[in-house]
């Protein structure tokens, strides 16, 4: 999952010069582009890609700035979070950034809240602070 984030990342900064450096507060372009994603309306289809590279980004954030690791994920939590990986946080629990975009893309702005990337990282439980 790092090469596949780092290669999303070179491919959309290649033209757009978007500052995606794995900081958290790059987590806030990440929720813009999801929701340029949304109001654009395509289907979700034809956007799955995108949507898979930003997972993997927001995963690689959480590895470099809350200390998780990349794993593979059970049988009984493919089924749950409906993804073949996630992370693991240093407290043992198992977060779907995969998901969690999907579900930024579907429900953010749809009932006047905001769903936010970056807040879901700043009030993530688990996270180590100051890794480098």
């Amino acid at each position: 999952m790092r090469g596949q984030a780092r290669g999303f990342v070179a491919h959309v900064t290649a033209r757009n010069r978007l500052p995606l450096d794995f900081s958290v507060a790059s987590l806030r372009i990440v929720d813009f582009l999801i929701d340029g994603l949304r109001k654009g309306g395509r289907p979700r289809g034809e956007i799955a890609g995108t949507l898979f590279g930003l997972g993997a980004y927001v995963g690689e954030v959480l590895v470099r700035r809350a200390g998780a690791v990349w794993v593979d994920f059970d049988g009984e939590q493919r089924k749950f979070f409906g993804q073949s990986v996630g992370v693991r946080m240093p407290d043992g629990r198992v977060w779907n950034p995969l998901g969690k975009v999907v579900n930024c893309l579907e429900r953010g702005g749809t009932d006047g809240s905001e769903v936010s990337l970056q807040t879901f990282y700043l009030t993530l439980p688990g996270r180590v602070r100051h890794v480098a």
